[in-house]
């Protein structure tokens, strides 16, 4: 990744803020950004990859992605906002379910979801996003605090063996893919904005 950064976050380097700008101008600014967010996190949900032994959807990608390219604040905010828009009745989750996914067995993970973008986030604005090694671990550590939320939830439903055998083992493999992909793509989306900015 390019060194001459101004920004430790695409958006910031996309679309960036200083002591000039107006409280008016970040307002729009954040509230464009996280609209944006929440419509790529409910289309990334509705996303099924077949994939053995489960079927993945990018919902999680997205919010690792969300996390690292929004930083810590925003990228939390953003997600939060998509969890009230699923509140409020949006059928903004995975197969277009809205409230009840808040309150049933995978509530967890989406819970988990705020956290895991607060946490990329603030690792990549502390450095962490700017090689391949640490973009990973930023990532996986987002990963897992997100199944680590899951499994927590679905424990007390089903207890912590069964949790791991039907909400963590399946899922082990798309999350590595996630991963992966994540890692790849925000290299990418930098060259672009580099790019994009002359």
């Amino acid at each position: 990744m390019a060194s001459n950064r101004t920004s430790s976050t695409l958006v910031g380097a996309l679309w960036s803020v200083d002591a000039e700008t107006s409280r008016l101008e970040k307002a729009f600014r954040a509230t464009v950004l996280a609209l944006v967010g929440t419509f790529l996190l409910a289309v990334s949900a509705q996303l099924a990859v077949p994939m053995w032994p489960v079927p993945m959807t990018m919902q999680t990608f997205a919010v690792t992605v969300i996390g690292a390219a929004y930083g810590w604040r925003l990228g939390g905010a953003t997600v939060a906002l998509y969890l009230a828009q699923g509140a409020m009745g949006l059928p903004v989750f995975s197969g277009g379910v809205a409230t009840a996914a808040l309150v049933g067995p995978t509530a967890g993970y989406i819970y988990g979801f705020v956290a895991a973008a607060v946490l990329v986030g603030f690792m990549v604005e502390k450095g962490w996003g700017k090689t391949i090694l640490k973009s990973t671990v930023a990532m996986t550590l987002g990963t897992a605090v997100m199944f680590a939320g899951g499994i927590s939830w679905l424990s007390t439903l089903i207890g912590f063996e069964a949790a791991l055998v039907s909400g963590f083992y399946p899922f082990i493999a798309g999350g590595i893919v996630k991963i992966a992909l994540a890692v790849a793509v925000l290299p990418m989306a930098w060259k672009l904005v580099e790019k994009f900015r002359g």
